[in-house]
């Protein structure tokens, strides 16, 4: 499943960065940078969310890899919040920080395996923000 999910991401965002570059012909550099920037930051948060998928399977073995997996989101979160001042990218970003916090909040009160499909779909509508 990891892997299919992988794919998935991989296809949307080379979806992505193509429409980014093709964008670029029509209007200036600055805004084709943002949206590779904005690209490039949700594949690495598509990646995180994977990873976090997989800390949760695994959270009886290495209970801090959802920590770490989480940090990683927020670290992301972080650099697109900073790189952008689209509305609709700050409020996928939003979602996906109110998600995150849910899942430590989750995590604090002992659940070792939280449901993590918020942060799943708050990852999913910010990749399809991420567009020029």
């Amino acid at each position: 499943m990891a892997a299919s999910r992988r794919r998935r991401t991989a296809a949307v965002a080379a979806t992505l960065a193509a429409v980014a570059l093709t964008a670029g012909l029509t209007t200036g550099c600055a805004a084709v940078d943002k949206a590779l920037d904005c690209v490039q930051t949700a594949d690495a948060i598509a990646d995180s969310v994977t990873e976090l998928q997989q800390a949760v399977d695994s959270a009886s073995n290495d209970p801090t890899q959802l920590d770490e997996s989480l940090d990683s989101i927020d670290k992301n979160l972080g650099e697109i919040g900073d790189k952008t001042d689209n509305a609709d990218v700050g409020k996928a970003v939003d979602d996906l920080n109110k998600a995150v916090d849910n899942v430590r909040t989750s995590i604090r009160n002992g659940d070792e395996t939280p449901d993590i499909s918020p942060v799943t779909d708050a990852a999913g509508e910010l990749t399809k923000v991420c567009t020029p």
